[in-house]
C-alpha cells in the first residue's frame, strides 16, 4: 500500500467554446510515469454520480490532456481529479477541481474573410462556433464584434472600431497593406472573446463613379429628419433612398433583401429627402442612396448610420413668464412641438434657466437655476427691476442640449414694504399723540368746569332769599378788589299776633335749608345773613 509517487499539483481546466483542456504540474523525479483522471457531475445539489474515467485523459505522458468529448453538461457542477501511475504503483488522488463549464468558458476567435476592392476592404465575420453541432453559446446573433486595424509598418497606429458581421472598412490609403484582427463580445455576459488570427490585405485605388451620390449626410431637428447628398452626374439621374433597420445588420444572409425604400423618396430628382416617417423607435437605422441613370445603370452610395436620439438636434423650448409680488413664474413648453411627447419620453428633459437684471450695467451677474418640471419660480428678485431670462432644455443621459429660447423680459412690482412701514409709523405716532393728549384734554376739561362753575353758575338762589343781605356775592376762589357798595334791602313788615321762639327757629331752619339746596353760599353771604337776622329779630320784638 505504500508508494513513492507524488500526487499531481495545480490542477486547472481551460475551456474555449466547447473545447476542454486539463493541465497540472508534477514535481516528482520518477521516470515512466503516466497520469489518469476521473470526473463526476451533479445534476442538482443532492444527485451525485460516481467517479468515472475521464476520456482523453487516461495513461497520458504529458501534463495536459483534452477531454472535450467527455463533457456535455455545460451548466452542471463537475469535479475532476488526477493521479500519477507507474506499472502497478499509483499515487494518491490530487485535490478535486470543481467547475461549472459555462462560467469558466472563454469565447473563441471568430472566423474572418477579407476582400479588397475599389479602395475599401470588405469584411465578413462568422460566429465563434459556426458550423459546430455542440455549442457553448446558443445565440450567435447576440455577439458584437470589435476590429483592430493598423498599417503593416514600423510606426503602425492601431485603430479600434465596432463592425457588423458583414461590413465595409473605408477611409483607407490606396496601395497600402493593412493588418487586422477581430474578436467577439457577448455584451449580455460582459465577456470578451479571443482575437482571431491576424489577417493582412493590400488596398487598391478607388475608382470614382460620377453617377454615385456623394457626401451623404443627415440633418435633424426636433425629430424631423432630412437626408442630403451631392450630385456629380451631369446627365439625367433619379434617386431612390433606401433604409435598413439596425438590428437586421446582425443577419448578414438576409440583409440584402431587407433594404426598403423610404416612402416619398422614390424616383426623385432632387438631392434631399424627408425620411421622418420611418423613424418609429429609438433604434438605429441605416440609409443609402441608389442613383439610376436613364440607361438603367445604378450606383449605391456609402451607407450612413442614423441613431435618432443621438443624431437629432434639439430646438428651443417655448417659455411664458408671469410675475406676482417678487416671484417670477416660468411655464415651459418642451422642445419638439407635435413631437414633444415622443422626445420627452426618451430624453427625460431638465431645464436650465438663465436670468439677469436688464440694466445699463454690463457687469450684471447672470444667474442660473436648474429645474426638472415645466413649471418653476425664481424668488431672489429686486423690486421695480426689469428682469430678462432664457431657457435651455438638456438631457443628461444623451449629453445633449437645446438652443436657448428667445429672451423674455418682465418688470417686478414696486416694494410694498415701504408703504407698510409708513402706515405703521403713522398709526404708532397717532396712538402716541392720543396717549399724550388725553391727560392734557382731561386737565383742560377740569379747568373749564371750574371756570364755568365759578363765573357762569348754572343755578340761581331761591326767590324767597334773594332779598336777604344786600352784600354782593363774592367767589371764594377769585380774589377781587373791594369797592364801596351801597347795601340796600327790602324788609316786609309782618304783623303776627303771636310769635314764639320756636317759629323763629323754624324759620331759620327753613332759610338754612333753602340756602344749602341752591348751592349759593359763601362766607360773605353768611355774614350778611347774620345782619339780616339781627334786624329781623329786632323788628319782631
Amino acid at each position: 500500500g505504500q508508494t513513492n509517487l507524488k500526487s499531481p499539483q495545480d490542477i486547472q481546466v481551460y475551456v474555449v467554446n466547447t473545447n476542454f483542456t486539463l493541465r497540472w504540474s508534477y514535481t516528482g523525479n520518477d521516470t515512466n510515469v503516466t497520469f489518469s483522471a476521473e470526473y463526476r457531475w451533479f445534476e442538482d445539489e443532492t444527485d451525485e454520480t460516481e467517479w468515472k474515467e475521464l476520456h482523453g485523459c487516461q495513461n497520458v505522458t504529458l501534463t495536459e490532456c483534452d477531454f472535450s468529448s467527455a463533457i456535455t453538461k455545460y451548466y452542471d457542477t463537475h469535479h475532476v481529479r488526477i493521479r500519477a501511475e507507474r506499472r502497478e504503483e499509483v499515487s494518491p488522488w490530487s485535490s478535486i477541481f470543481e467547475m461549472i463549464p459555462y462560467f469558466i468558458a472563454q469565447i473563441g476567435p471568430p472566423g474572418v474573410q477579407l476582400q479588397s476592392t475599389n479602395g475599401v476592404i470588405k469584411i465578413k465575420v462568422s460566429p465563434p462556433e459556426a458550423n459546430q453541432v455542440r455549442k457553448m453559446w446558443l445565440a450567435d446573433t447576440l455577439f458584437k464584434y470589435t476590429l483592430v486595424i493598423w498599417e503593416n509598418s514600423s510606426n503602425a497606429e492601431f485603430r479600434n472600431r465596432s463592425i457588423f458581421p458583414t461590413d465595409v472598412i473605408d477611409d483607407l490609403a490606396p496601395d497600402t497593406t493593412y493588418c487586422l484582427k477581430v474578436r467577439a463580445i457577448l455584451t449580455s455576459e460582459s465577456q470578451e472573446g479571443l482575437f482571431s488570427p491576424i489577417n493582412c490585405v493590400k488596398t487598391t485605388h478607388k475608382v470614382s463613379d460620377l453617377l454615385c451620390a456623394t457626401n451623404v449626410s443627415v440633418l435633424a431637428l426636433d425629430m424631423k429628419f432630412h437626408l442630403h447628398w451631392n450630385n456629380q452626374y451631369k446627365q439625367h439621374v433619379s434617386y431612390n433612398v433606401q433604409y435598413l433597420t439596425g438590428y437586421l445588420k446582425t443577419f448578414p444572409d438576409k440583409r440584402s433583401v431587407n433594404w426598403l425604400s423610404v416612402p416619398g423618396c422614390e424616383n426623385i430628382t432632387n438631392t434631399q429627402c424627408n425620411f421622418s416617417s420611418i423613424i418609429t423607435s429609438s433604434g438605429c437605422y441605416y440609409l443609402r442612396v441608389q442613383a439610376m441613370s436613364e440607361y438603367n445603370r445604378s450606383c449605391l452610395s456609402d451607407e450612413i448610420e442614423v441613431n435618432p436620439l443621438v443624431t437629432n438636434e434639439i430646438g428651443p423650448p417655448d417659455v411664458k413668464v408671469d410675475i406676482s409680488d417678487l416671484l417670477l413664474h416660468i411655464q415651459i413648453s418642451p422642445p419638439g412641438g407635435s413631437e414633444s411627447e415622443f422626445m420627452r419620453d426618451y430624453y427625460d428633459w431638465s431645464y436650465r434657466v438663465l436670468y439677469w437684471k436688464n440694466s445699463s450695467n454690463n457687469e450684471e451677474e447672470i444667474k442660473m437655476k436648474e429645474i426638472k418640471q415645466t413649471i418653476g419660480t425664481v424668488s431672489d428678485l429686486t423690486p421695480s427691476t426689469l428682469y430678462c431670462l432664457k431657457v435651455q432644455a438638456f438631457s443628461k443621459f444623451y449629453n445633449k442640449s437645446s438652443h436657448f429660447s428667445k429672451e423674455e423680459c418682465i418688470k417686478t412690482p414696486g416694494d410694498k414694504i415701504l408703504p407698510l412701514i409708513i402706515l405703521a409709523t403713522f398709526v404708532t405716532a397717532l396712538v402716541a399723540v392720543l396717549l399724550l393728549a388725553m391727560p392734557l384734554i382731561f386737565a383742560l376739561y377740569q379747568a373749564y368746569n371750574k371756570i364755568k362753575y365759578v363765573f357762569f353758575p348754572s343755578c340761581q338762589p331761591p326767590l324767597n332769599i334773594e332779598g336777604f343781605g344786600g352784600q354782593l356775592l363774592s367767589s371764594p376762589y377769585v380774589s377781587t378788589t373791594e369797592e364801596p357798595i351801597e347795601n340796600c334791602c327790602i324788609i316786609e313788615t309782618i304783623i303776627t299776633e303771636e310769635v314764639n321762639q320756636i317759629d323763629f327757629k323754624d324759620y331759620k331752619h327753613s332759610k338754612q335749608s333753602s340756602r344749602d339746596s341752591g348751592n349759593y353760599s359763601n362766607n360773605d353771604d353768611a355774614s350778611g345773613s347774620k345782619v339780616s337776622e339781627e334786624m329781623l329779630e329786632k323788628e319782631i320784638v
